[in-house]
């Protein structure tokens, strides 16, 4: 008699999150804690009126309520999606809880900093409505829900940086992806008019959009969107940049204050000459800290031949077209000067070299005022005055009427601004993508290699800090015009307001190194937010760099990744880089050859 014996496998445990919920408990009280959010936005949230956006009123959302209500719906929708609802599931293609739970942390975020603000600005919890408890405490229930949700695999830092284990996107008709890129590029200016219309005396409301834009994008970074809609723009490059060109010509007729439109101007003007940073520190490895100062050389040589009183040459004053030529070779002879003695250097004494050339560079003008030295800028007062271009008999100073709508000084500076900007880019993409671009990335990979295999270094290097400062002084000469005057003190290493070496660094590397659209990012957000947060004064260089270290714990390689800035700052295991070549989102290169 044979004897068999039944081995027992116990069942697998269940995954769970912190929070001891089982997933269907979890999921629900997600769905239900975004619902109760959503309808708590048409409730009154404080009694008092003096808080900015109004939030008195019942019946209708208005100011962070209108931001609470968005994320509420982020999460419902990645509620629903988490249930296998048909049509939702290009929202989270892995399949991973991170966006949920991101998705969630956005809407408790905004609430919560609401009731907080409404409390410490009116004087007290009195002054909250039961409509601010009832989202308070909705918006809280997500977030336990996402918590309860199983999250295995990698930290959340690694979702965040390069979602894992997203499917190859089903093939979609041409013109469904076009439409794809046309309602991003829709949202990125509506989000971006947005932000640049919140007035001064409402930071508040400015906050809560970006804790808003802060987790809704991890969120849907998590999910693997911005990873298709990457590929998205890579397949139809020449659509995504003629799209974003023109959100940006559409930006000046849905402002009806031109001080908008100055801040637009000004973004584009530090955009540009970050960009063409980019080229010096992004793409060939030069950490230049004084590059600030070619875009001094530039606006000084359009301001000395613009006809200004103050002006050294008063009774000069040339075209546009021969100013700017004028700004860009200045910045480029005083790059190749600075360039030719000091580029043999590497790594930190560059740096120092590049340095001083800034800080020289702004003691020259302070000092050349006909008492310290010869009179050619007028010392701290520098050259003011400086009358408005005119570009074929089209006054810049003055408002014009276009499609019905009233375009002032700056919108018409702002317009200017955009054809240098996509001549800068052209410029970027064309010489990124070159010969002398490929020789620029193998410098930075390793210098003794590319020189091993033939590349002429100080040669290269030279090109790119000749190339950089002249886009600089192009910029510059705009920037003469846009202000007015040009004075030295803006032209320093680091200061609490733009422009200056450290604020250019900066945008470059949150953008991201060695991309077109990263310094641009970066520029706008460095720009705006000081802008827009003044209420921090000595604090704001304090909020620089809280904000710049958890950048570099959460993305080091900035907000929009260069594939290979990627593969250098995480493990080839985590990135799941598909066999497929996609090209390099900048400078031309597949995925494969990285």
């Amino acid at each position: 008699m044979t004897t068999s014996t039944t081995k027992t496998v116990a069942p697998a445990t269940e995954p769970r999150g912190i929070v001891p919920l089982p997933a269907p408990v979890a999921r629900l009280l997600i769905a239900v804690g975004a619902v109760a959010t959503i309808a708590s936005t048409f409730l009154a949230w404080t009694w008092d009126p003096e808080f900015p956006g109004d939030l008195t009123v019942t019946g209708y959302p208005a100011g962070l309520q209108t931001l609470a209500l968005v994320a509420g719906a982020l999460t419902l929708l990645y509620a629903l999606a988490g249930y296998g609802i048909r049509g939702l599931g290009w929202l989270n293609p892995g399949g991973s809880n991170n966006p949920v739970l991101l998705a969630a942390v956005s809407a408790f975020a905004v609430v919560w900093y609401t009731a907080i603000a409404i409390s410490y600005d009116l004087g007290g919890l009195a002054n909250l409505e039961p409509g601010a408890v009832v989202a308070a405490v909705a918006s809280l229930l997500p977030v336990v829900g996402a918590l309860a949700l199983p999250h295995p695999g990698h930290s959340l830092r690694d979702h965040i940086a390069k979602p894992d284990g997203i499917p190859a996107a089903a093939p979609l008709p041409s013109w469904v992806q076009r439409l794809i890129i046309s309602l991003a590029t829709a949202l990125g200016l509506v989000v971006f008019t947005y932000g640049i219309g919140v007035n001064d005396d409402e930071s508040e409301t400015f906050i809560g959009l970006l804790l808003l834009v802060l987790f809704g994008s991890m969120a849907l970074f998590a999910a693997g969107l911005f990873e298709r809609f990457t590929e998205l723009n890579i397949q139809h490059k020449g659509f995504a940049t003629t799209a974003v060109f023109l959100a940006a010509v559409i930006f000046p007729f849905t402002q009806s204050e031109d001080h908008n439109a100055n801040l637009g101007a000004n973004i584009l003007i530090f955009g540009t000459v970050a960009l063409g940073l980019n080229i010096v520190v992004g793409l060939t490895g030069l950490l230049d800290l004084g590059y600030v100062a070619f875009l001094g050389v530039g606006a000084y040589a359009a301001a000395l031949v613009s006809g200004s009183e103050f002006s050294r040459f008063s009774g000069v004053q040339v075209p546009f077209w021969a100013a700017a030529l004028i700004g860009m070779g200045a910045s480029l002879v005083f790059g190749v000067i600075i360039g030719a003695p000091t580029l043999r250097l590497r790594g930190d004494y560059l740096a120092i070299v590049t340095l001083g050339f800034g800080e020289i560079f702004r003691i020259t003008v302070n000092n050349l005022d006909g008492a310290s030295g010869p009179n050619l800028t007028n010392g701290p007062n520098g050259i003011s005055q400086i009358p408005d271009l005119e570009i074929f008999g089209f006054n810049l100073g003055a408002a014009h009427d276009i499609a019905g709508r009233t375009i002032g000084r700056f919108g018409n500076y702002l317009f200017l601004m955009l054809l240098i900007t996509a001549l800068i880019v052209l410029v970027f993409n064309r010489a990124a993508n070159s010969r002398i671009g490929r020789s620029w990335i193998a410098i930075r990979e390793d210098e003794t290699a590319a020189t091993a295999m033939g590349i002429n270094g100080f040669r290269v290097k030279l090109i790119a800090f000749a190339l950089g400062a002249s886009l600089a002084g192009l910029a510059g000469t705009v920037f003469a015009h846009v202000n007015y005057s040009v004075v030295p003190s803006p032209f320093q290493f680091a200061g609490a307001a733009p422009p200056n070496s450290a604020f250019l660094l900066a945008a470059v590397v949150l953008g991201g190194m060695g991309t077109v659209s990263g310094p641009l990012l970066g520029a706008s957000l460095l720009y705006l937010i000081p802008e827009k947060l003044s209420f921090l004064k000595e604090y704001e260089l304090f909020g620089f760099g809280v904000a710049l270290i958890l950048l570099m714990r959460f993305r080091p390689e900035g907000i929009v990744a260069n594939r290979r800035r990627q593969l250098e700052f995480h493990e080839t295991g985590q990135l799941d880089v598909p066999d497929k070549g996609l090209p390099d989102t900048t400078v031309g290169v597949t995925k494969a050859e990285a």
